[in-house]
């Protein structure tokens, strides 16, 4: 099978989120494993930042906004592990806010427009517990994870010329 013809992949206008969450947190969490999936041999402490399928808003804005929320996971290992995914847990929603209120553009994946925090950090036993997908049956023995739920607007770049009206 040839796959998609290039007209069609033309048409779509595909929504960075997730992308430009990694972008924002990796580049403000030095140091910190940011990533969308988790690896077969995972080592921590990670942050693992995913679209959550429950919300999401597009309303045909002509500006390319778009809205989701997104489910921030959090993991940390022992000695210190429950208070180190906690501290995780905060600096993730610092590092949210001061790209919002920077306006930070990241190229090719825009900027965050509106920030919410829709769920507060809170620690989390296991993956039955998981707004988002589940990889692992249990947390690995020692690893702590936290999860939190944000609100975000992006204004995502233009892909496309249009016509104005």
């Amino acid at each position: 099978m040839a796959g998609l013809p290039p007209q069609i992949k033309a048409l779509a206008e595909l929504t960075p989120v997730e992308d430009l969450m990694l972008a924002v947190l990796r580049q403000g969490l030095p140091g910190i494993q940011v990533q969308s999936l988790i690896s077969k041999d995972q080592t921590f402490p990670l942050v693992l930042p995913r679209r959550d399928t429950t919300f999401g808003n597009w309303a045909g804005d002509t500006r390319f906004l778009d809205a989701a929320r997104v489910s921030v996971e959090c993991f940390c290992e022992d000695p210190d592990g429950d208070e180190d995914a906690a501290i995780l847990s905060e600096a993730v929603r610092v590092v949210l806010r001061d790209a919002w209120l920077s306006q930070t553009v990241y190229p090719g994946l825009g900027h965050i427009t509106r920030i919410d925090l829709a769920s507060a950090p809170r620690r989390q036993t296991d993956w039955a517990t998981s707004a988002g997908p589940v990889q692992y049956a249990d947390l690995p023995t020692g690893v702590w994870r936290y999860e939190a739920q944000y609100d975000i607007e992006i204004r995502k770049p233009r892909t496309r010329p249009y016509p104005t009206p």
